[in-house]
């Protein structure tokens, strides 16, 4: 059965906007690869005549975990990139799907919380990826999940 993606409410929504500079295809490439329902709903690449680098992307819909997600690449260099104070949090189902997830994301990234115990979750951790976006991952407690 295919995941359904959650429909737009009537009234505002809010959806996380990643914003790149570069490197959006290659993020979009790896994170849709994460996730068992992650896929590409949108995709539009600057052309030559905008003010993008073209075939940097202009705008790009996700979903990844059941959540869409917004990204492009900015035409604009910046002097900031993704703060740690905002991060995609990701609740997991089990052990090997944390362990693989925080594994691929902090490969080439940063650890801020390394993947262990650390007394409010038996198993959490914290990583910028490689382009600067922060996730936390943690072992959902939900009922029904596994967590070996």
């Amino acid at each position: 059965m295919e995941p359904t993606v959650p429909p737009a409410p009537a009234g505002p929504r809010l959806t996380p906007f990643l914003m790149f500079e570069g490197r959006a295809r290659e993020a979009i490439d790896l994170y849709v690869s994460l996730f068992d329902d992650g896929r590409v709903l949108s995709l539009r690449p600057w052309g030559a005549d905008g003010p993008g680098r073209p075939g940097t992307i202009e705008h790009a819909e996700l979903v990844l975990a059941g959540q869409r997600v917004l990204c492009f690449d900015s035409p604009v260099t910046h002097d900031f990139g993704f703060p740690p104070a905002l991060s995609l949090y990701v609740a997991c189902r089990n052990r090997p799907e944390i362990d693989r997830l925080f594994a691929a994301l902090a490969d080439g990234g940063q650890v801020l919380m390394a993947l262990d115990d650390h007394g409010f979750s038996d198993r959490f951790g914290w990583v910028n990826d490689r382009f600067g976006v922060s996730w936390q991952l943690n072992v959902d407690r939900a009922p029904g999940s596994t967590r070996d």
